[in-house]
């Protein structure tokens, strides 16, 4: 029996769902990591993958295919216009978000991945693979994975470590949870956008994991910047005080790559060189904050040095909001002005 064209049509669809890959989330690290997952699949498949980026804002989407087809001329790249329209269109898809309501929306509500999913057919269902890297609630999480995991799609959460200068160089590390199959499905998509990839566990491991660095790094901020504060205070150069913390015990990320200082580090150009722009905003410092401090009180941990941490942090956006979007290093500027005889 000869094919019909609507046989076609529906085969050369399909043909193309999996050829192609959707970013959906285009903000400070979303767009960097789309960046480097497209160049490199794009060099990679000799161009025959087509990309599909969406994001809230429709102008952001539309600038970033602008300028990657500028980049890489011929290269196949669209936007679209909703979530369930970049799932209809790739097989394979990534989130970067801010929150927890935002992954809900993208995934649950109208419009979103999950009804979309609903509408296909098992084949290409059991073809589909979500990986949200977005730093959410936990139970947010893994309910969203069940859903997605319902219709018969494979997902991981794999949040990321690095920041947005890890993003931009390709260096970050992701922090993956989710059934082992479909991690093996996520990890070389992963690679394309980091150097390390690990495997944590099940689905909401990767979160727990990322949620406890991120507390252990804002308490380090703060303690950074309140010792940099007194060593100066009583005449040290900040220079010399950078180099004794970055090779004694002191030595951490937020003294020795994001020292909160300006002319602290000659070798590197942390945030605090550029007036605290380009880099992890307070706010989403102050929600991972808030995000250690809920599980620790669901589970019964203490979490004493959190909990003040997660309250330095509030005081920060609340009395200074100009540095709610700054580099979470600004503690160290919100400290220097809070406490100016101290």
């Amino acid at each position: 029996m000869k094919p019909t064209p609507q046989l076609l049509r529906a085969v050369g669809a399909a043909v193309q769902r999996q050829k192609s890959i959707s970013f959906i989330g285009l903000g400070r690290m979303g767009a960097e990591m789309a960046y480097n997952l497209f160049s490199q699949t794009h060099v990679q498949t000799h161009g025959t993958t087509r990309f599909v980026v969406c994001d809230a804002r429709e102008p952001t989407s539309t600038a970033f295919a602008h300028n990657f087809t500028t980049q890489f001329p011929g290269a196949q790249i669209e936007v679209a216009n909703t979530p369930a329209e970049a799932i209809l269109s790739s097989s394979t898809v990534v989130t970067m978000l801010p929150s927890s309501p935002h992954v809900r929306n993208v995934y649950a509500e109208e419009d979103g991945i999950i009804p979309a999913l609903q509408s296909l057919s098992k084949e290409a269902i059991f073809s589909t693979l979500c990986i949200d890297s977005t730093t959410l609630d936990v139970e947010v999480a893994r309910g969203v994975a069940a859903d997605v995991e319902a219709t018969g799609a494979s997902m991981v959460d794999a949040p990321v470590s690095g920041g947005v200068a890890g993003a931009k160089a390709g260096t970050l590390s992701f922090l993956v949870g989710g059934r082992k199959n479909a991690f093996n499905l996520a990890y070389p998509y992963l690679t394309h956008m980091g150097q390390r990839v690990i495997y944590c566990g099940d689905s909401g491991a990767g979160l727990v994991a990322k949620i406890c660095n991120n507390l252990i790094l804002g308490v380090q901020q703060i303690a950074v910047a309140e010792g940099m504060l007194l060593g100066q205070k009583l005449g040290l150069d900040p220079k010399v005080l950078a180099s004794v913390i970055n090779s004694s015990t002191g030595a951490c990320w937020s003294s020795s790559v994001n020292n909160p200082v300006p002319g602290a580090l000659t070798d590197k150009s942390p945030p605090c060189e550029r007036d605290y722009e380009g880099g992890f905003a307070t706010r989403l410092m102050l929600k991972d904050m808030g995000l250690a401090t809920d599980l620790a009180d669901a589970n019964g941990s203490p979490l004493p040095m959190g909990q003040l941490a997660e309250k330095v942090y509030a005081d920060v956006v609340s009395e200074y909001p100009e540095l709610e979007n700054k580099d979470f290093s600004s503690v160290y500027r919100y400290l220097r002005s809070a406490y100016p005889k101290q």
